[in-house]
């Protein structure tokens, strides 16, 4: 399983921003899917997290409110929409695809696929 983060970039404090994870066909349907993100100096953490149907969603308490993940299976991508961004928000996030369910999917030790980072930077 291969997969592609894009969508990051530079956005003032409470602008927005939507990063798409996109992995295979055959397989993605399979996985359940979640984002982490590092900012410098700190460890990875978890951010939001969707289970292979899509039928529920995760959110760390800091962004729940603000961030929206989703995924469109037909189209094997997953979404994180961002709103009201904080400087705090800013790291590079990631996309992991695990298989099982929640709280499983959303520990980053045992995540089998890694996108690579798309950086998010939020000025004051």
């Amino acid at each position: 399983v291969q997969l592609a983060a894009s969508g990051g970039g530079l956005v003032q404090a409470g602008g927005s921003l939507r990063l798409s994870c996109t992995g295979p066909e055959r397989t993605f349907n399979r996985y359940g899917i979640a984002w982490f993100r590092q900012a410098p100096g700190k460890d990875r953490e978890y951010v939001a997290a969707i289970i292979a149907t899509g039928n529920s969603e995760y959110y760390r308490d800091s962004v729940k409110g603000r961030f929206t993940i989703s995924r469109d299976n037909g189209k094997s991508t997953a979404y994180l929409q961002m709103n009201s961004l904080k400087p705090d928000d800013t790291a590079v996030y990631y996309c992991g695809a695990s298989l099982g369910t929640f709280p499983h999917i959303a520990n980053w030790k045992t995540v089998s696929y890694w996108s690579q980072g798309t950086p998010v930077t939020v000025s004051p």
